[in-house]
This record gives structure tokens, sequence and C-alpha cells, in this order.
């Protein structure tokens, strides 16, 4: 496999190549539902290795480091459906609206993205068609059969952040982030700078909003369904431990939250 292939693919995922969504404890009966969209960081084989080394492809640029395992010990604890997806955000980031420039990043944290320079129209379309929208579409219909049930749902996404950015340090060390919601965002807001000591960031250091994100405002918002995107810093959370711990750390803030909606 060449670093970049240059020849256009006709597809982006071969035929033997996994689905972008995988699924963990499906069925579960809780009012939770968690995403986690930057949990992987496969390449299709069609890309090669969209001009990057290894190690490049082993960053924070690829993937949300720590997030899946967060969000798998997370789903246990609450006895709640998870839905991760495998591909790589440079691929395509799954927490982008396809037509904005950051859904096939040229760039990300400095580095070049040689796979995603000049990319067509109809190569972003592919790889919107074969990977995010039926990680989006199975999601949409997850929660669509939820509300047909007349199930609550409480819509959670996972996500890590660095502890440098561009040579900058980030003094946070987890994220609530949130746009219109006014019931599990502030009331988990409000319960980590209670109850702990942790340096919390309010919408830091990221911001949601539609320009910016898809799954809290389309997935959470628009229907109406209480929801929070957490963030947390990916030093933090690097062995499957600390990952433990900070997953039993969410859940117990989620469940106090609980009597706030």
């Amino acid at each position: 496999m060449s670093d970049l292939n240059e020849t256009a693919p006709l597809r982006v995922l071969a035929a033997h190549e996994p689905h972008p969504l995988e699924t963990f404890n499906e069925s579960a009966g809780s009012d939770y539902f968690i995403i986690c969209e930057h949990a992987g960081r496969r390449i299709p084989q069609s890309l090669g290795t969209m001009g990057l080394s290894e190690t490049d492809l082993k960053r924070h640029i690829a993937w949300d480091i720590g997030a899946l395992s967060v969000a798998k010990k997370l789903s246990e604890l609450l006895n709640a459906p998870l839905y991760t997806q495998r591909y790589s955000r440079l691929v395509c980031d799954c927490n982008r609206q396809p037509d904005v420039a950051t859904f096939a990043p040229e760039v990300s944290e400095g580095t070049e993205v040689p796979a995603n320079r000049n990319l067509s129209a109809s190569a972003r379309n592919m790889r919107a068609n074969e990977i995010f929208w039926p990680f989006h579409n199975a999601v949409s219909a997850a929660l669509d059969e939820r509300t047909k049930a007349g199930r609550k749902t409480r819509l959670v996404t996972i996500h890590s952040f660095t502890p440098v950015f561009l040579g900058k340090s980030r003094p946070w060390e987890i994220g609530i982030l949130f746009n219109r919601d006014e019931t599990l965002s502030p009331a988990m807001l409000d319960w980590f700078r209670k109850n702990t000591d942790l340096c919390v960031g309010s919408n830091q250091p990221y911001a949601v909003s539609d320009a910016t994100d898809y799954a809290v405002p389309v997935h959470g918002e628009k229907r109406g369904i209480p929801c929070v995107e957490i963030e947390i810093r990916n030093d933090l959370i690097a062995s499957e431990t600390d990952a433990g711990e900070w997953a039993d750390l969410v859940a117990r803030g989620l469940v106090a939250a609980e009597p706030q909606l």
C-alpha cells in the first residue's frame, strides 16, 4: 500500500471493510443513549495512509484518544446503548456537517493531510455517503425507535482533547459542551463544579454550534431531548484504568443530574 493512493477509487470502502457503525450494549434499557463519533482511527484501504506517517495516524488528529474506552465503560455503568464510529476523522469528521471545510481537513493541528488536498466535491460526497450518513442514519433510526416506543432519552456524546494545542497549554481537565440545551448540560456543569476539584470548562476547550457540530444540534437539540457533549483531556484517560475512573465520575454526574431534568 502506497503512502497516498493517487487513483480516484470507485468507492471509499472496499467490500471487505467494516461498516462505520459499531454498537455496544445495543438493546440496553437505560434512558441514556451514548455516541462516540471519533472512536476509531481506521483508514480505508483506498486512501492508503493518506500521505501521513504511522506516528501521525496515532495522534489525536486522527481520533479522540481514550474516548472509546470511556464510552464503553460508561455504557456498562449506565446500562446504556453505545453507538461508535470506526473511521478516522481525517477521512471524514462525523461531528461536522459534510459541507464544511473541517469535514475533511487539509490541515489538522498544523499537520498537512495530503489525501485531503483539493478534495473534489464527488470525493467528499463519497466519504459522506459511505461513512458519515450510514453512521448518523443508524443513530437517527435508533432514536426514532425510542420515540415510537415512548421511551425517554438523554443523549451523551463522549470526546477527548489534547493538553496542548498549537503550542498553547489547556488548563481544563474536563469540558461540558452545549448549545441550546438548558437541562442536562447545565446540570452536569453545576455538579462537576460543586462536587469535584477539577478544572471544568464551560464550552471549553470548544463550544458547540450548528456550524461546527452535528451530534448535539441534530440528534439532541432538534429532537428536544436533554443532551450534553463531554470532553476529557486525553492525557488523563490514556490507560484503561484511568478511562474507567473517568467513566465512573461521568456516570455519577449524570445520575445526580437526572432529578433536575
